[in-house]
């Protein structure tokens, strides 16, 4: 560990005025993101005495290996540059709020040129309205399936789009009329984008609104004696209504308001959010945090409502500029626990984000009060759930680190492990991959791919070479560049705030796929490099042995270690991202030499050809008005790539089996 005071900035070197400051480690990694109204005495409180500190805050400090500052106009710049940094970095010893779980969500892809409606998890993509999150996937099931009824949008993927738009036959939804079916025309774009755009309006609040202009549709068509009319308005009433017959009426019909709760003990804080529309329940989401710093409840409400609404701000930058839609991210009121410090900063944020006033304040009486109970209480038990069954995960995950240490006599803790992998198909091709696991969890932003060309292609060991050459020639060329411009504590721009390169941060463990001459020539790479403390050992598949450099027998595991599971989610995950690389050039190329010589046809134009049609095999059924809805191919070219094709019909799709 490092003495904080090896690094410590002088007093009269640090301004009063506020700021953000980063806490960098040896190779550079931020590792901690801060915020403060006076800068000088926020950082002079990191390096007090020892003892004083409380635990994580103390690692902190001693991980560190420099401290950094901006200074910036205002408390308010200062909240959005911290916010910006904290999802930049993802510093280890920053408190980051991780959902409890994975909650759907009902998303409709306005950037699509027909956009889809889906039930959907994970990462929200640029373009995409959502709603949610909800509790039970089943219930938005529901709901978007008695909603079709009303919004007749299209659910199919892209696939079964494309293949009833070239089969000019609908799927079974448009066949009963849940669907518009704009695959075969029965819609235009411009009409079809805007019953998508009422489904968003609907979901986002303007379901009441909606319904009451329905039943007086439906009244006046009564009574003009249209009855068949009038019917399949008070059955569209009906579906809809039953959409939202689920969730709950907690609060009068114009409160619009988010309600945070917390529960917390000495390590750990479990937060929940019930978000409320028109005085309907209509989500709720959970996240588990660790308590790095001995935060107050002010400030860790602070930091929660910073996370969620950061991310409402980025899902809305994304999408198309529609105040309404806007309103519904973030809400009128916001009601926590307990006011954060700077509440009039948030307020001000929040208000600008939404276009009109946010205000954040404690309930203190009523039914408002009741319903936070009830948030707090779903907090409990969130945290209760989590800690039973982290138990279990956590401890697996230590103990497989500190097998694989000690069944290897390994002088330093598991922290960062590599492993590679290489695919080919006879020789041809040839890729590799490297995956990354911190922690004993993969870490996918580190995740590498590489080409190899050349002599390099000849045989896997060659390939493995070549590659464990090139990852550590990086590294040591960083490591060269770090140590010419030391690290030095003080004042720096906002724009030359950098990260090292992903490759400055070397492994403990480098893991390879393949037995002794894998290993062996994984090793002679590291030796050639001269790079002595990191570690090299092979998995073999057939008998799953662990081999190191310059050992005739293997290292053994039981099958049911810990230790052996872990290698093998490692290798496993790193022959995947392999194979998915592999497939991917293998299509470009093949694409490419079974296209050459037809004039006109140039990269561009095959890439978007096999964009758009997925496979070479798709391109070979496809007709020549079918060829023409790929980006810059006209009748005349589609026909000379027809005939192309169709004299080289005997070509084969595939050369052969991957290479595992």
């Amino acid at each position: 560990m490092a003495d904080p005071a090896s690094y410590r900035p002088g007093s009269g070197e640090i301004p009063t005025q506020p700021g953000v400051y980063r806490f960098r480690d040896e190779f550079g990694r931020v590792i901690y993101v801060g915020k403060a109204k006076n800068l000088r005495n926020r950082l002079n409180s990191y390096f007090q005495k020892p003892q004083q500190l409380a635990p994580k805050t103390y690692a902190m400090v001693h991980t560190g290996a420099s401290v950094e500052w901006t200074v910036v106009g205002s408390e308010m710049e200062s909240l959005q540059l911290e916010y910006t940094w904290i999802k930049q970095y993802t510093p280890r010893f920053n408190i980051m709020y991780r959902d409890d779980k994975s909650y759907p969500y009902m998303a409709v892809s306005m950037a699509d040129r027909f956009p889809r409606a889906q039930v959907t998890r994970g990462a929200k993509k640029k373009g995409t309205r959502y709603f949610g999150p909800f509790s039970q996937a089943w219930a938005i099931r529901e709901t978007l399936d008695s909603l079709l009824r009303v919004f007749p949008v299209r659910t199919c993927t892209r696939s079964v789009f494309k293949r009833a738009e070239q089969a000019g036959r609908p799927c079974l939804l448009g066949y009963i009329d849940k669907c518009s079916a704009p695959c075969v025309g029965r819609i235009s774009e411009e009409d079809h984008k805007d019953l998508a755009d009422q489904l968003c309006r609907f979901m986002a609040g303007d379901s009441e609104k909606y319904i009451r202009k329905l039943t007086s549709t439906m009244e006046t068509a009564a009574e003009n004696m249209e009855f068949e009319h009038a019917a399949r308005l008070r059955d569209d009433i009906a579906a809809l209504r039953k959409a939202f017959e689920r969730n709950a009426v907690v609060l009068s019909d114009s409160v619009d308001a988010d309600l945070f709760a917390f529960h917390e003990d000495e390590l750990e804080a479990a937060a929940q959010v019930f978000h409320v529309r028109g005085g309907r329940i209509r989500g709720q989401r959970g996240w588990i945090v660790e308590r790095v710093e001995d935060l107050s409840a002010p400030e860790m409400v602070e930091q929660l409502l910073q996370q969620v609404y950061g991310e409402s701000a980025v899902t809305m930058a994304s999408a198309p500029v529609d105040a309404e839609l806007n309103l519904n991210e973030i809400p009128r009121n916001v009601l926590v626990p307990v006011m954060p410090e700077n509440a009039e900063q948030l307020q001000e944020w929040l208000s600008g984000l939404r276009g009109s006033k946010v205000t954040i304040s404690v309930p203190q009486r009523g039914e408002r009060v009741q319903l936070m109970g009830t948030v707090a209480d779903n907090a409990k038990q969130a945290l209760s759930l989590h800690k039973s069954r982290r138990a279990g995960d956590l401890t697996t995950r230590s103990a497989s680190l500190q097998e694989l240490q000690e069944a290897l006599d390994l002088p330093d803790a598991l922290m960062r492990i590599e492993c590679y992998d290489i695919s080919h198909v006879q020789g041809t091709n040839v890729v590799a991959s490297m995956v990354v696991f911190e922690d004993g969890l993969p870490r996918k932003s580190d995740y590498r791919k590489f080409s190899i060309r050349g002599e390099a292609a000849r045989d896997d060991t060659a390939s493995m070479y070549d590659v464990i050459t090139r990852r550590f020639k990086r590294h040591l060329a960083e490591q060269q560049e770090r140590e010419s411009s030391p690290q030095a504590s003080g004042e720096v721009d906002q724009s030359e705030a950098t990260e090292p390169a992903k490759f400055a941060y070397p492994p403990n463990l480098v893991v390879v796929d393949g037995g002794p001459p894998q290993v062996a020539a994984a090793q002679q790479a590291l030796d050639d490099l001269g790079i002595t403390d990191v570690h090299v050992v092979g998995l073999a598949k057939r008998l799953e042995e662990i081999w190191v450099p310059d050992d005739d027998f293997p290292v053994i595991l039981p099958r049911s270690s810990h230790g052996l599971f872990l290698l093998q989610r490692l290798r496993d995950e790193a022959h995947r991202f392999a194979i998915t690389f592999h497939r991917s050039k293998r299509g470009k190329a093949m694409l490419a030499s079974a296209l050459d010589g037809v004039e006109g046809l140039g990269k561009a134009k095959r890439e978007a050809l096999l964009k758009e049609f997925g496979s070479l095999k798709a391109i070979r059924e496809a007709s020549a008005e079918d060829l023409t809805r790929a980006q810059g191919i006209g009748p005349r070219l589609a026909e000379k790539i027809r005939a192309h094709l169709s004299t080289d019909a005997e070509h084969s799709e595939d050369s052969g089996p991957v290479s595992e």
